[in-house]
């Protein structure tokens, strides 16, 4: 206990004493339940004063914009604006969205949401210059949208000015470093997608890798939530019929690799000599397809996180913030 509140102290003089992080999340919400524990951890931070959700935009994954919604209003914050991805939508029974949906109360609907790159224009106008933490864990259509939208009534600049003026940092989940091939959100079967976005963010880009994520294993500890808890209903859905999991499941929810929250861990709460190091000097050389490759050579606005701690530090930090426990 005593731990705990000498915890609780240290989190809020920080955040005095550097201010809360300002937070666009755009996730592909739906599929790997990694994306529903890094929007956890986000309201959780929320409550413990360490960030602000400026909004949040959605991939194409059936009723994303519906499960946000109930998430928010599920944990406390119904206010947080939410943005619709400019794509055919993908349903499937498999989704977890599903679930949430069916179980939990939502107001808002993919054809009242706004489009995404709109809604970040009219966040981003509205923010200090240098202020935005973008995190995103999933492809980056919304991304490439916003980058290349036109001055309009929002803003006078371009989206790629717009970004340049308001964003501290890009967080992207995303790629193998310092090389792979056809990672999930640098293909996301939407070809030159991650090239364009790459080729147009002039300002500080890090890479959280999928080497990171795969060592880090959260979710089993969901199974001594009460079966009507969000995180546990969702995450059993996920267990039971994502593609990749199914085969392990024999009634409880699984370990699951922690991508998109190792992301949003950085993002809020840095890290740097404690739980990774930046590998700097270089740049990530995408090909339309998704594959990626490091380059060393001089510094650039990227960089890529680099694990320096046992995994099982993280999973159980991790796993404490997704429920809460900060």
């Amino acid at each position: 206990m005593i731990k705990k509140l000498a915890l609780i102290t240290l989190l809020l003089s920080t955040t005095l004493l550097f201010g809360q992080v300002k937070i666009i999340f755009d996730t592909d919400i739906g599929g790997d339940a990694d994306d529903l524990g890094a929007l956890a951890m986000l309201h959780h931070f929320i409550d413990s004063g360490e960030c602000e959700l400026l909004a949040i935009g959605t991939f194409k994954n059936g009723y994303s914009v519906e499960a946000v919604d109930a998430i928010n209003r599920y944990y406390g914050h119904p206010d947080i604006p939410i943005g619709r991805c400019e794509a055919e939508l993908y349903f499937a029974d498999w989704l977890y969205n599903n679930p949430i949906v069916e179980n939990y109360p939502y107001e808002l609907t993919y054809e009242e949401a706004k489009p995404a790159s709109k809604l970040y224009r009219e966040v981003l106008a509205n923010q200090p210059d240098s202020s935005v933490v973008f995190v995103t864990v999933g492809p980056l259509i919304n991304i490439k949208n916003l980058l290349a939208s036109k001055p309009d009534s929002i803003s006078s600049l371009s989206g790629k000015e717009l970004v340049g003026q308001k964003v501290k940092e890009f967080v992207i989940m995303g790629g193998k470093f310092p090389a792979g091939e056809k990672e999930w959100n640098f293909d996301g079967d939407m070809e030159g997608v991650t090239k364009y976005v790459l080729a147009n963010l002039d300002v500080p880009v890090t890479f959280s890798g999928f080497e990171i994520g795969v060592k880090i294993k959260t979710g089993e500890v969901f199974n001594e939530l009460d079966e009507n808890d969000l995180l546990y209903k969702s995450f059993n859905h996920f267990s039971k019929n994502a593609s990749w999991m199914k085969e392990y499941y024999e009634g409880k929810i699984l370990d699951n690799s922690t991508y998109d929250q190792s992301a949003v861990l950085y993002a809020v709460r840095g890290g740097l000599g404690k739980w990774w190091t930046k590998v700097e000097g270089g740049y990530c050389a995408v090909e339309d397809n998704g594959d990626n490759e490091w380059i060393p050579g001089e510094k650039t606005n990227e960089a890529y996180l680099k694990l320096i701690v046992d995994p099982e530090i993280l999973a159980e930090l991790i796993e404490d913030i997704m429920l809460g426990k900060l």
